[in-house]
């Protein structure tokens, strides 16, 4: 809501200490790095110190709130009235001041129907806005104000009316028909949830999502281990196979299942049942001992061995290689040392929401600077890696109306039990990031973005995108918080060879989850031209075709042109390198 310049003459800034560095300069550094990793005290400091220095804009914002209210007021009445008399909701004349929410915490009717609840939530949502006004008064840098604005977002989201029993008009109906009943099983499931999840409401039922049962099912056995990686040989479910097989290089940041995720919903699975023998690497979950492994070590033991192992097991030439997220980036970098190195095994190259330019990253900025990460490090030193509920966390707080605040009402006031959702059970079972690795990666990547600029070093090998020229298979989500799928657009004038970029819905998982069904849809084209001449991500939408199914239908076309002639399926496993076990594995269950 914006807050109107024309309210007659400023008022001179005050001049006031900064309180940000005064409190800074009080508390000692190991205590501010494990209670406020992320500088949010700061960004309240200075938000307090903006509001002295400015107190026009504070006043303006209050006024226009105030004005919003009485306006709320007035149409609630007008509602009521009507209602009186016969009439409805839908026959006010008056547009409603605030836009309404789409949020699905007011999708109860009542919040349209019942005038006092209409403007309760009216309220709310003006209040959410003065919120926002007030970020903007305090003028404050471009950093901080992105941070204030998300933890005034998170202050909206706990004042909301639906977080209480009054206020939440659907708990209230379920109260009065359960006789009560349900509001002991919310407080019952308020308890659990603060006794063993953290305080926060759970997301998820996990008891009849078991990994190796419901979740990451498809047969297959570990050939490989080392102190880092397990590599999954998943078998053939074809009488053919492509002569070139398929390596998937995942995310460390939680665990490989996400490709496997469940029958019918797997990535993999239908990658084996086009045709693919697929290799999945499975990383371990970190602790302690695991301090000092390095980011080099995750691309040497990682897909750099996974790859020697693929090519001795099939006997195959050349590898198609597919990474998600953080294991795009490290297909991406493999592909490039090898390039650089005259390896020329990497056939074609497939990344799934994958950033390899970091300068826009979207709302994670507000978790990445170079203090913050001093700060990280600093909590790092004394435990040796990340704990895997702090980056949990941080991924909750992207989205917090979704994936916090959205459960309280049907949880803890409700007294449902969380659904069973597979990626939900996915999203929860997080791991721990080593110390060193993840030191390299945030300053490497997000702080300095030296792999865009040309000057990233990994043992003293510098690597080069350009250098890349097997093709390659981009698919980015139009909803994606995490790698926004214009960042991962840049990534096509990055690499030197034939470039096909595909946009897909949903988000940063739900985006990449995506089997075949009626309302699937992707946009897709190629992208042939580099340099200042060669469209923007808008501009290469605009010329996109929109195409009705899942990307995976489209993936499946592009990756069988790149996946040789048909032969019989190899063996599982070799003399050297032998059948350690069924998959999942043993990695992929360690607890983070």
């Amino acid at each position: 809501m914006a807050v109107s310049d024309e309210t007659g003459p400023q008022l001179p800034a005050l001049r006031t200490p900064d309180l940000a560095k005064t409190v800074e300069t009080i508390v000692p550094d190991s205590v501010l790095a494990r209670t406020d990793p992320a500088l949010f005290g700061r960004a309240v400091l200075q938000m307090a110190q903006g509001w002295i220095s400015h107190p026009g804009e504070v006043s303006r914002a209050a006024s226009s709130f105030a004005a919003i209210s009485a306006r709320i007021g007035a149409a609630a009445t007008g509602r009521a009235l009507r209602g009186l008399s016969g009439g409805t909701a839908e026959n006010d004349p008056k547009a409603e001041p605030v836009p309404t929410s789409k949020d699905g915490r007011f999708k109860d009717t009542t919040w349209v129907e019942n005038p006092a609840y209409w403007a309760l939530r009216q309220e709310y949502l003006a209040l959410v806005s003065l919120l926002d006004d007030l970020v903007g008064a305090a003028a404050l840098d471009a950093r901080t104000e992105e941070r204030a604005r998300m933890l005034m977002g998170l202050v909206g989201s706990m004042v909301s009316p639906t977080n209480v029993l009054p206020g939440n008009p659907a708990a209230l109906k379920r109260a009065f028909e359960t006789g009560g009943a349900s509001v002991v099983a919310g407080l019952r499931n308020l308890l659990d949830d603060v006794a063993t999840n953290g305080g926060k409401p759970r997301q998820v039922d996990k008891s009849g999502l078991r990994v190796g049962k419901e979740l990451a099912a498809t047969p297959g056995k570990v050939v490989y281990r080392n102190r880092l990686m397990e590599l999954v040989q998943f078998e053939a479910q074809t009488d053919e196979v492509h002569a070139i097989p398929l390596l998937c290089s995942p995310p460390w940041i939680n665990k490989y299942y996400v490709m496997d995720l469940a029958p019918e919903r797997s990535l993999v699975e239908w990658a084996v049942q086009h045709g693919h023998t697929v290799f999945m690497i499975s990383y371990r979950n970190p602790d302690s001992s695991m301090a000092s492994t390095t980011f080099a070590d995750y691309l040497e033991l990682g897909p750099a061995a996974a790859l020697d192992v693929v090519c001795d097991i099939t006997g195959a030439e050349k590898v198609n290689l597919m990474g998600l997220c953080l294991g795009g980036l490290m297909a991406a970098l493999l592909s490039a040392r090898a390039a650089g190195r005259g390896d020329d095994r990497i056939n074609s190259l497939t990344m799934l929401n994958t950033m390899l330019d970091y300068s826009e990253v979207g709302p994670v900025a507000s978790f990445v600077g170079p203090e913050i990460v001093e700060r990280l490090e600093t909590s790092m030193q004394q435990t040796g890696y990340l704990p895997a509920e702090s980056m949990a966390t941080t991924f909750d707080l992207l989205r917090a109306n979704d994936l916090i605040f959205n459960y309280i009402g049907p949880n803890w006031l409700e007294g449902k039990a969380p659904p069973a959702f597979d990626i939900l059970a996915w999203n929860t079972d997080s791991t721990r990031m080593p110390a060193a690795m993840h030191s390299f990666y945030l300053r490497h990547f997000y702080i300095d973005n030296e792999l865009s600029r040309d000057q990233l070093e990994i043992e003293g090998e510098r690597l080069t995108l350009k250098a890349v020229h097997a093709d390659t298979f981009i698919v980015a989500a139009e909803n994606d918080h995490i790698a926004p799928w214009r960042t991962s657009f840049t990534s096509t004038q990055l690499l030197g060879g034939d470039v096909t970029f595909v946009l897909s819905t949903a988000g940063h998982i739900a985006g990449v989850v995506n089997p075949p069904s009626p309302k699937a849809k992707h946009w897709v084209g190629t992208v042939g031209e580099t340099g200042s001449d060669a469209p923007g991500p808008d501009g290469w939408r605009a010329r996109s075709s929109e195409v009705k199914g899942s990307w995976w239908e489209t993936w499946s076309t592009w990756i069988g042109e790149h996946g040789g002639d048909m032969r019989t399926p190899p063996p599982v496993g070799t003399e050297r390198y032998p059948v350690l076990g069924d998959a999942p594995g043993e990695y992929v269950l360690g607890e983070g």
